[in-house]
């Protein structure tokens, strides 16, 4: 039976999110564009693919046999394409990575620009997002996290600093008002801006001095999500609303111009950097192999020793 390639691509794509406006979301595309493919292959085959409700999408049992297989089918033909990148002077092709958004902002940046520069062929899409818990969510083909606990058939390489540490710092004027902490547990009496994670965990601050390791709970007058809203929190700090304790890296350029003072440095905690996460059983696409091969370009660099 004679059926449009392009319209199996959006059976799959829908049964594999689970829903039109999540498949929409995820292929870049949009919900009514969708659903009108899936009718049209419905129609062609003769048969229901999908229990749909105004809150569920759903395979019918014609449905899940058919994604049985033309899945595997679809990774071929996608495993055929990706393949010619082997004829290609340089990779082509979308390459999507799930990160948190320290990432984004302290770690991609000076790796992104090169990459694209030399593969101009391949489009990057950065999802960034406080929640981080599956790495192929939304499709992704890799990820970005701060943990190398392995999943079974995962890899991790390094990416980025390898060692990273947490800063406290306060505005001058606020520490002029309040007092200038010099051991963590005087933070108890201050007016200490927190994050709290999608989990809903608001963690202690934990500082490291000298093989002595201390969580303090902390309080204040403002608390944003881990991730998008830190910037908020970070205004705030040079406005002189509190203390905020933070990637060194992210309140190094308020650090830097003075709007941002250091306390409490001998006990900021330093912790491992960032790795890169993906599937080695999977088809590895050609942009995520030249990712892969770029990053352990940069740890080379970073590794070979470097002369005054």
């Amino acid at each position: 039976m004679p059926m449009d390639i392009a319209l199996l691509h959006a059976v799959v794509e829908v049964a594999k999110a689970g829903g039109f406006r999540e498949a929409a979301r995820v292929t870049g595309s949009n919900a009514s564009r969708l659903s009108d493919a899936v009718r049209r292959a419905e129609q062609q085959l003769g048969i229901r693919l999908f229990h749909r409700t105004t809150r569920t999408v759903v395979l019918t049992e014609a449905g899940k046999a058919l994604i049985e297989r033309l899945l595997p089918a679809m990774n071929e033909v996608n495993a055929a394409l990706d393949a010619l990148n082997r004829y290609r002077h340089t990779p082509g092709g979308v390459l999507r990575l799930n990160v948190p958004v320290s990432a984004s902002r302290l770690v991609l940046p000076a790796l992104v620009p090169e990459f694209l520069r030399r593969f101009p062929d391949i489009q990057l899409e950065i999802i960034a997002e406080s929640n981080v818990q599956d790495v192929f969510r939304d499709g992704c083909d890799a990820g970005i996290r701060y943990d190398e606990r392995l999943e079974q058939d995962m890899v991790a390489i390094p990416i980025g600093p390898r060692i990273q540490r947490y800063a406290a710092a306060a505005s001058p004027d606020y520490l002029n008002e309040y007092g200038r902490p010099s051991h963590p547990r005087d933070l108890i009496p201050h007016r200490c801006l927190r994050g709290r994670y999608a989990s809903g965990i608001m963690p202690g601050w934990e500082f490291e001095h000298e093989g002595e390791t201390l969580s303090v709970q902390v309080s204040g007058p403002l608390v944003v999500s881990v991730g998008g809203a830190v910037d908020l929190a970070v205004e705030a700090a040079i406005a002189g609303t509190g203390i905020i304790y933070l990637f060194e890296e992210w309140l190094r350029p308020a650090i830097t111009s003075g709007k941002l003072e250091p306390i409490l440095q001998p006990w900021w905690l330093s912790f491992s950097g960032p790795w890169l996460y993906y599937n080695d059983r999977r088809l590895i696409p050609a942009p995520l192999q030249a990712f892969i091969d770029f990053v352990r370009e940069d740890n080379l660099r970073r590794a070979r020793p470097s002369f005054a």
